[in-house]
């Protein structure tokens, strides 16, 4: 019979504090955690029980290691080597979380009779207990003579070969023992840990909270500390809801093991730190409330973020070694984009070949912003449209339009960007994304190589809308017939379809509304208001009176193609966008006779348009009709509509 010599009073040590300790211990207990909700077999994170032969403690693995356990090389009655670790309080007992170990042996019977710790006493460090692991001969494996119970020492036996993937067959033995040898790293004596000395009766979370990696936190943690470079910075939002107004901002860390974390702060917090973090610093922080990733706002590979509280802390720290990386990429080819999800968030970088100028558009909640347009081709054959936003336009965007119209080509790496899969697949900018014009690193400086030997004059079909064939594929056209033939809308989702079609009639009598301009949060009301006796315009919604009153367009207008005609709504973006200015502007020109009210009109009569069409029944009153709706309006561009055309007779010829 064959025992493996366990530490001695290893798990008493270890939850004294000595972290420097790597104890050998066996796991009698192991179980999954579903923290996400997710099913047994894809648990998040794994719990244990390990022993030394006479005490337990409960452990928590570190997410890294959840994988070793689904994959079995972790098991029940396993035995292991703890490499590093730390203490965490919960409650009024302590765990030990395990960052990083070693296997052993995958699976043997189970040593000893352990006991909880609360059932044995808990042994606090001492001259004698130090004397006891002093005194403690090396780990090995000791052999039992069943025949007098006495033990001696295995010598001139093979050593176990350790195994990450706990195959017994790798286990080394001489043939008249059949004994599996192992020799760990050669354990330090145990003594109290250095901040614990000649202190007496430790204080709870009087030592200092120790560095972990980010990859390491966990929401049973009682104590802390992070040492990471800020990667990126938001800007201040503001908010309303039921509790009244609030402000919030967000910050991401990055360490020297590459794991991610998103940090926010709301109201006091946030003037208590906003000015504190700058972009490319280092810092510790400590102290905070991990929860679960807002996954439609976080795209960082964390299943946490951390919320900072009143007794946090976000200190300065010097980088001295430079071990954390600026930034941290996963770029995507730009081929592989044309499978992506929509609103999937990704990296890619590539050479900007060309840069439209800048726009001003009208955003849903009626505020203003500018959006500006270029083309990013890479190595992958493909190019993409890359849409800027807001502050991006006028910053990099206008430093990038400067470049390549001086036939300079950069290489701009776009560090999360969101997928947009509408007629086509593009890239946009939002609040986290990053732009870095001719970075320095080897991505770049390969893309410059291919760009300057060739890559300029390589053919590198677009997958954005309209530029080449490739745009058709994530549309589907139809005609004015079709779209009643073919009973769209009648479902229990509305039908997106698009339709070249020239718009041949107005209502000018009624083409826009009065709107409510109250701000609600950071969007605008806009609903129907109407003029009181008192002057002012009243909103039933807001419940408030305004001394003016906003114009949003509501355009009843009559489409035709060569199949027949059907009428249609457009909206506030969309009726922009066919008359060329907005609908306070039109309005004005109307009020007073102007002559130029009627030339905007008739301007962009019998033109031809690709109009995104929602095609949705619905219920007005005791009767049911399709209403169709104008989601998007685009000029015909003659050479990307030739194209179309082209690819539609190619795929239609090859089924032939």
């Amino acid at each position: 019979m064959a025992a493996a010599r366990l530490t001695p009073n290893g798990v008493a040590a270890a939850l004294a504090g000595d972290t420097n300790l790597k104890p050998v211990v066996q796991i009698v207990e192991l179980r999954g955690v579903n923290v996400n909700g997710a099913g047994v077999a894809r648990s998040d994170r794994f719990r244990a029980v390990v022993s030394d032969g006479a005490s337990t403690s409960p452990a928590l693995f570190a997410a890294q290691l959840s994988d070793l356990a689904r994959s079995g090389v972790l098991r029940h009655s396993g035995i292991v080597q703890l490499v590093d670790y730390v203490i965490n309080d919960v409650g009024p007992r302590r765990i030990i979380v395990i960052l990083n170990l070693e296997v052993l042996v995958s699976e043997c019977e189970i040593i000893g009779n352990p006991k909880m710790l609360s059932e044995t006493g808990f042994p606090d460090p001492n001259p004698s207990r130090v004397e006891q692991f002093n005194g403690a001969p090396q780990y090995g494996l000791m052999a039992v003579n069943s025949s007098n119970t006495t033990t001696r020492p295995i010598d001139n036996v093979s050593v176990f070969q350790r195994s990450m993937a706990g195959n017994s067959s790798n286990i080394a033995t001489r043939p008249s023992d059949k004994i599996p040898v192992f020799q760990p790293t050669v354990q330090p004596s145990y003594c109290p840990a250095p901040n614990y000395k000649n202190h007496g009766t430790i204080m709870k979370n009087e030592a200092p909270a120790r560095i972990i990696p980010i990859s390491a936190l966990n929401p049973y943690q009682g104590r802390w500390a992070i040492k990471a470079r800020v990667t990126a910075k938001g800007d201040i939002r503001r908010y309303h809801n039921a509790k009244g107004d609030g402000k919030v901002f967000s910050f991401d860390l990055l360490d020297s093991d590459g794991g991610e974390i998103r940090v926010t702060c709301f109201n006091a917090l946030l003037d208590r730190f906003y000015e504190v973090v700058e972009v490319g610093k280092v810092y510790v922080v400590s102290r905070g409330n991990l929860r679960p990733a807002q996954k439609n706002y976080n795209h960082l590979n964390n299943e946490w973020e951390i919320l900072l509280e009143n007794g946090s802390t976000v200190d300065l720290c010097p980088d001295e070694d430079g071990s954390i990386p600026s930034q941290r990429f996963d770029f995507r080819p730009i081929n592989v984009i044309e499978d992506a999800q929509n609103n999937a968030i990704l990296d890619i970088i590539g050479v900007v070949t060309s840069v439209n100028p800048g726009t001003t558009i009208q955003r849903k909640n009626g505020m203003e912003t500018q959006k500006r347009t270029m083309n990013l081709k890479d190595m992958s054959g493909r190019s993409v449209e890359v849409t800027m936003w807001g502050e991006f336009c006028n910053r990099e965007g206008s430093q990038l339009q400067e470049m390549v119209e001086c036939g300079v080509f950069p290489v701009l790496a776009v560090k999360a960007g969101k997928v947009n899969d509408f007629s086509g697949k593009s890239v946009g900018t939002i609040s986290s994304t990053q732009l870095f014009i001719n970075p320095d690193f080897a991505e770049a400086h390969s893309l410059r190589q291919w760009f300057d030997s060739g890559g300029r004059d390589a053919s590198t079909p677009s997958i954005s809308r309209d530029i080449t064939p490739a745009a058709s594929r994530n549309e589907v056209r139809k005609t004015v017939t079709q779209i009643k033939d073919e009973s769209l809308g009648m479902g229990d989702r509305p039908d997106w379809v698009t339709v070249k079609a020239t718009v041949i009639f107005f209502k000018s009598d009624s083409f826009c509304y009065t709107a409510c301009p109250n701000m609600i949060g950071d969007r605008q009301c806009n609903k129907k208001v109407t003029k009181g006796s008192t002057g002012n315009w009243c909103c039933d919604r807001c419940d408030k009176e305004f001394d003016d009153c906003d114009y949003r367009y509501l355009l009843q207008l009559q489409i035709q193609d060569h199949s027949g005609t059907t009428w249609a709504t457009a909206f506030q973006e969309a009726g922009q966008e066919l008359l060329g200015c907005s609908a306070r502007e039109l309005y004005a020109l109307k009020e007073r006779d102007d002559p130029r009210f009627g030339d905007a009109m008739l301007d962009c009569l019998f033109q031809d348009y690709l109009l995104r069409l929602k095609v949705k029944e619905e219920t007005y009153g005791d009767e049911r009709r399709v209403k169709i709706t104008v989601a998007k309006v685009e000029r015909v561009d003659p050479s990307g509509e030739s194209k179309y055309l082209l690819d539609l007779i190619s795929r239609s010829s090859a089924l032939y």
